[in-house]
């Protein structure tokens, strides 16, 4: 079983699944590839969001990676309401 946060949203989880299986992807990569269902730019919004609680990473120019947080979140082993964003202490809504 996972346990999502309060800000997490059904993209993420789309997000996580597909970065676990292809290792790094960009946005319109996964909007294109019709398994992360949604506009490039809110999936894109959405990495930013994830890369601040350490669940991807960001290698430039757009590419993303799933972390070992990340993938233990998909994996049951992380609480992801416990995870901090590094975005200035703020919690987003």
């Amino acid at each position: 079983m996972r346990y999502s946060a309060r800000w997490m949203t059904i993209c993420d989880e789309r997000i996580l699944e597909r970065l676990s299986e292809v290792e790094t992807d960009t946005p319109k990569g996964m909007a294109d590839s019709g398994d992360v269902r949604f506009s490039r730019q809110y999936i894109g919004e959405r990495c930013r969001e994830l890369t601040n609680y350490g669940m991807l990473q960001h290698l430039g120019n757009g590419v993303y990676r799933i972390t070992e947080t990340g993938e233990q979140y998909l994996e049951g082993e992380v609480d992801a309401e416990e995870l901090e964003s590094d975005s200035d202490g703020e919690q987003p809504e």
